[in-house]
């Protein structure tokens, strides 16, 4: 699987649409921030993972670093095993010591996992089982992935520049039910004889409830536009959804809701992007959705993303996979990493300086033409993994 692209936050509507203060350590009414004042030394675990997440977390960790140093706070940083990697030294793809350091840390940045050395492992020892059971042990039920044509990048896109210029999407994706958690799921034989295998979409209101929440207070403080998109027109499920999405609209009355089923939102994404603001959907239809929307940007290289709870660390990982293809040979794009450190800082930690000082030295290494392999254009300079992250660090180090 070849890497693909990202998003700098300074463009991104993140940053400069979502002001997003920090509330109390012991509860973060919509997503779990963390104050700045009062503490100075963070608890950082890092989880490598497989493939090229070593690579692009450890070129994150150094702008972490770095930017704890200028702004004044410490980041103490544990390393620990999951996916892949985890399977291969004590045989489980999500140790128990990795879940409770996790847990006990104040935010969590991710790799990558899985490769195809694991493929035709059984599911419960497939490093993507350990994925699920982090985000479920974390309670992380919101996934914040950001989707943004950068001006440097335009040309990148696959699609018409009159129509990828100016994208900002925010896919806001319900992540630890539906089909992926819900039960039962299994095996088993028909009236006929014939071997099936059955999945449950699964969603109770009090799940929908408060991603529809998360949703509306992210489009609120974005171009103020909801868009639920669901499969009412057939699932019983999505059904439920639109009844509660369209009942939580009211707690929001500055907020303009609509409704799209979701083959027609896969197709308008690529047909007129720009229409969309904010979306809200369920785990399987937005795992899709949001690739196909970080496309739109020219690479999922380039993409981060926020995994958030209503308490306790918050995970934030790239959205690109493992590219084992590419592993171990510095071509990785280490930019989605960086900006997910970003992320970590502004929601997970919730200080907003040091994210921006990040945000400004990625948009700051574009704007000097250098390009890792998945974002290159004739005219720019290549670089592979570590350069890119050199280049970003001297960003860093000339911000007074």
């Amino acid at each position: 699987m070849n890497q693909l692209q990202a998003t700098p936050l300074k463009t991104l509507s993140l940053s400069g649409r979502w002001s997003g203060g920090a509330a109390a350590r012991p509860r973060r009414p919509m997503v779990a921030f963390r104050p700045s004042a009062a503490e100075r030394s963070y608890n950082i675990t890092l989880l490598p993972g497989d493939g090229i997440g070593p690579e692009v977390v450890a070129v994150a960790k150094d702008a972490l670093s770095l930017v704890g140093s200028k702004e004044g706070f410490e980041l103490r940083f544990q390393e620990m095993l999951m996916g892949g990697a985890a399977l291969d030294a004590v045989g489980v793809p999500l140790p128990d010591e990795t879940l409770a350091a996790a847990r006990a840390s104040d935010a969590i940045l991710l790799g990558a996992i899985g490769g195809y050395k694991w493929d035709n492992n059984e599911k419960h020892l497939k490093p993507e089982t350990g994925l699920l059971s982090i985000r479920a042990g974390l309670g992380v039920f919101a996934n914040l992935r950001p989707a943004t044509v950068l001006p440097q990048l335009v040309d990148a896109s696959t699609l018409k520049k009159e129509v990828a210029e100016g994208v900002d999407i925010m896919v806001v994706r319900e992540l630890t039910g539906g089909i992926y958690f819900g039960k039962p799921r299994g095996f088993g034989t028909n009236d006929k004889g014939d071997e099936i295998g059955f999945n449950t979409e699964l969603y109770a209101v009090s799940e929908i409830d408060r991603i529809a929440r998360v949703a509306f207070e992210v489009a609120r403080k974005r171009g103020g536009k909801l868009c639920s998109v669901d499969k009412a027109n057939v699932l019983e499920a999505s059904m439920l959804w639109r009844k509660r999405v369209t009942a939580i609209a009211s707690e929001f009355p500055d907020v303009e809701l609509s409704h799209m089923y979701v083959d027609n939102a896969a197709m308008q994404l690529v047909r007129n992007p720009k229409q969309f603001d904010t979306i809200v959907t369920n785990n399987i239809f937005g795992d899709i959705l949001s690739d196909e929307a970080s496309m739109i940007t020219g690479s999922i290289g380039m993409l981060p993303s926020a995994s958030v709870g209503e308490s306790g660390p918050g995970l934030f990982e790239p959205i690109h996979g493992s590219a084992p293809d590419i592993a171990g040979q510095d071509k990785a794009n280490p930019l989605a990493t960086i900006l997910s450190a970003a992320m970590l800082l502004k929601y997970g930690l919730g200080i907003e300086s040091a994210a921006k000082r990040i945000e400004a030295a990625v948009t700051a290494t574009l704007d000097n033409g250098f390009r890792t392999g998945d974002i290159y254009s004739p005219g720019t300079t290549l670089v592979g993994c570590k350069r890119m992250g050199e280049e970003v660090l001297k960003a860093l180090e000339s911000q007074k």
